[in-house]
């Protein structure tokens, strides 16, 4: 089975903060301060247009994060995905709330995967750990062979 991994942490963040302000020379603000998307409980109870603004830089972020990578344009047609979150602190975290819609759309618009509905994601694990020295996002993306894009079509 073919395995990609993305990797959001420290590292990532600095150089594309650099690049970000290299185009944007007004902006004061780092566009994404941590290595892991944002609580559902954070965004869900923005008003519309700053939840799409935020949106629209994890969005900008992960496509970017994709080239970097070397994995635009794969257009991966089936997978399986586990994502495993570092988080900085001990503090608690429900991992139902670090569900991560904004990296999706943006391995969708950079071509990583064809998109992420249920015909194309077939399963979607979420961990949460912590790495006080190295807090950061794994995104694994588990290529579907041929045996279970047939078997997932027959069942359809």
């Amino acid at each position: 089975m073919k395995k990609y991994k993305l990797i959001i942490d420290t590292e990532v963040l600095d150089r594309y903060t650099a690049h970000y302000f290299s185009i944007h020379t007004k902006a004061q603000k780092v566009p994404i301060p941590y290595p892991y998307h944002p609580s559902i409980n954070e965004w869900m109870v923005m008003k519309r247009s700053m939840m799409n603004a935020l949106k629209q830089k994890w969005k900008d972020f992960v496509v970017w994060v994709v080239e970097d990578q070397g994995y635009a344009n794969l257009r991966i047609e089936q997978c399986d995905i586990e994502v495993d979150t570092y988080y900085a602190t001990n503090r608690r975290h429900d991992v139902d709330n670090s569900v991560i819609k904004f990296i999706l759309d943006g391995m969708c618009e950079g071509g990583l995967i064809v998109d992420d509905d249920s015909k194309h994601v077939l399963s979607l694990t979420l961990r949460c750990h912590t790495d006080r020295e190295r807090p950061r996002t794994e995104i694994s993306i588990f290529v579907a062979d041929e045996n279970k894009k047939n078997k997932e079509s027959s069942n359809g």
